[in-house]
């Protein structure tokens, strides 16, 4: 153990038994001795130890030189942590680290009995963890007494405020007494964890560890291009090839992770499902399911990208690509924890590649470009694994070498060979055909030039479309569904000729192939829109031409002529309201008419009352 006269005894010993030969580089800042005391605000990438960290340099304020604490009357120190799972996992670290000097951690969590949680601490606990909703709700409720806290922890810090437990959080913090030790520990430190720290800590002082400002160096990053209708097959593909003893596969909403789930539980993976909205329990069973190697495929949302440790998870798989930077660490971090190696992959559509380079540059991390992997690599790396497998080579006992024996000589070496063969391959899920994806351009200074210059579009294959001039079809949004449908780029696509009825356009004549089966697997269109291959020399046929790669032939008409063939637009409507008002003329002219006849003596009733009556003759 590297510097132990800095950690209390008892401490050392349980690190000792946990098997630390040393202490990682946040844990030995965090007990150095200009640290004693005071506040800190640390940041360090995800598996670099932080949970035991905080223990560490808690320590000192709660335990002194004791070997035991005192009796459990209030508690000493609150943890408070952005997730269920984060919290557990921190009170299982906690409780092995205090275990010897005879600490009591309680938990506070969401999804958990409130009124188990409150006999808990009405019974004493020296350390609380929990969730901020919960604690504030027991606080508020005079089950969680503050007065004696002498340190305050928030670990990923940043995660709580993005989860929007500000308010929580000062309140927390209002509550807890003045003189006190604020820990803040965080993967990032942004401008509204740094406001925190100021209004909340009294001089802190700023950790940062080297390992935070560079690429996990345990972490294989590899980004992966392929069809965009080819997402879930890939990601069988990776799971296959890899093989990895535990991996977890990161969705974007439930409805994925219920999907993903139901289908590679029916290729035969042996998945557990985490979610938002499974309840704390199942969460709990399927965390220890992974932990136990019950399951081997964990598919989640990003509710377990902080903070869950799944010792040995050798693969992380990004089935759609995290929303920011920020998510992309937290979740790769899963892996490569506490000295093991890992790999990172990201399925990336090549509709987003562009995307896929701006995450990882705004986390400043450099992937490996690759297509998925193939069927054929796939069973090349099975035959691998079946040679060198280490059953093979592996001392049995007497009983069952001659089990061995009695099979070889009653049904021969190649049958018994061939049944292990079959018994090997139904147990593994089957690998997944993908189609042909474009694979990207490793620098950006070979794009620039294929921009600059473009080399002739070449031999091609014409195509033609359902939708035409009728549609109000133009090259902006047939375009689209072209790439869209045929899985290639624009620069596969060369003239766009639109008709009345229908539009053909060109496709390179090596990439018609892959296009055709594209179509064809996304079942000859959408909608209304159908596309089928061109027979004949579809460059013949001359409709109105729009098109992308050809520019119109200039017009021959002189200056200043005037089309004779079709009005201008601006003319028809001058025309329309010339007649208009003609028509408007014409009807107040018969309107005026009308009420000159109606003004003239005896033309309505009120003229026939002041008249003279006639006189009577006898």
């Amino acid at each position: 153990m590297s510097d132990p006269h800095n950690i209390n005894p008892v401490l050392a010993r349980a690190l000792e038994k946990k098997g630390y030969a040393s202490l990682t580089e946040v844990q030995e800042a965090v007990i150095a001795p200009e640290t004693d005391g005071g506040d800190l605000l640390v940041s360090a990438q995800t598996g670099s130890g932080k949970t035991v960290a905080f223990g560490l340099a808690i320590a000192p304020t709660i335990l002194g030189n004791q070997e035991t604490f005192g009796p459990a009357v209030l508690p000493q120190a609150l943890v408070v942590a952005p997730t269920r799972e984060l919290a557990i996992q921190v009170q299982r670290e906690l409780t092995w680290l205090f275990g010897e000097a005879k600490g009591k951690i309680a938990s506070c969590v969401g999804g958990m009995d409130p009124r188990a949680e409150r006999r808990a601490l009405a019974r004493g606990a020296h350390i609380v963890v929990g969730t901020p909703g919960r604690l504030r709700d027991h606080i508020e409720r005079g089950g969680l007494d503050m007065s004696g806290l002498r340190a305050v922890v928030l670990d990923e810090a940043d995660e709580m405020l993005d989860f929007g437990f500000r308010e929580d959080l000062e309140f927390i913090l209002d509550t807890a007494p003045k003189e006190r030790r604020t820990l803040m520990f965080s993967a990032t430190v942004p401008r509204t964890i740094s406001n925190m720290a100021k209004r909340y800590q009294n001089d802190a002082q700023r950790i940062s560890t080297v390992s935070e400002r560079e690429q996990h160096s345990d972490i294989e990053y590899r980004a992966l291009s392929v069809a965009p209708s080819d997402k879930e097959n890939a990601i069988i593909n990776v799971l296959r090839y890899y093989d990895a003893e535990s991996a977890i596969v990161f969705c974007k909403t439930r409805q994925d992770v219920n999907r993903l789930s139901s289908r590679f539980g029916n290729r035969g993976f042996s998945v557990v499902s985490l979610s938002g909205e499974l309840s704390q329990n199942e969460r709990t069973h399927a965390l220890q399911a992974m932990r136990d190697g019950r399951a081997r495929v964990c598919i989640a949302t990003d509710v377990a990208a902080r903070g869950i440790d799944l010792p040995g998870l050798e693969l992380v798989i990004h089935a759609d690509l995290p929303t920011n930077s920020d998510v992309l660490k937290h979740r790769s971090g899963r892996t490569g924890r506490a000295g093991k190696k890992g790999i990172c992959a990201l399925i990336v559509p090549h509709t987003m590649r562009r995307r896929a380079q701006r995450l990882l540059q705004g986390a400043k991390l450099e992937a490996e470009w690759a297509s998925a992997p193939s069927l054929q690599e796939i069973q090349a790396m099975d035959q691998e694994r079946l040679l060198t497998d280490p059953v093979l080579t592996q001392a049995y006992d007497e009983k069952a070498l001659k089990l061995a024996q009695e099979l070889l000589e009653r049904h021969g070496a190649e049958q018994v060979a061939a049944a292990f063969l079959h018994q090997r391959q139904t147990d593994t899920p089957s690998a997944e055909e993908l189609l042909d994806a474009p694979v990207h351009k490793e620098t950006k200074a070979k794009r620039e030039k294929q921009k600059r210059e473009r080399e002739p579009f070449g031999d091609s294959v014409w195509f033609k479309m359902t939708a035409g001039r009728k549609e109000r079809a133009e090259p902006s949004w047939l375009l689209p569904i072209i790439c869209r449908l045929g899985h290639v780029t624009k620069r596969e696509v060369g003239a766009i000729k639109i008709g009345e009825t229908e539009t053909r356009f060109e496709i390179k004549a090596k990439d018609a192939g892959r296009f055709i089966d594209a179509v064809a697997a996304s079942g000859g269109g959408e909608k209304s829109i159908r596309i089928t291959q061109e027979e004949g020399a579809a460059d013949t046929w001359v409709p109105e031409v729009t098109s992308l790669e050809r520019p119109k032939p200039p017009s021959k008409k002189k200056d200043g002529e005037r089309s004779k063939s079709k009005p201008r637009k601006k003319e028809k409507w001058t025309r329309a309201r010339k007649n208009a008002a003609k028509k408007q003329r014409a009807q107040d002219q018969s309107s005026n008419k009308k009420k000159a006849r109606k003004s003239e003596p005896g033309s309505d009733g009120m003229d026939a009352l002041i008249r003279k009556p006639k006189r009577k003759t006898s």
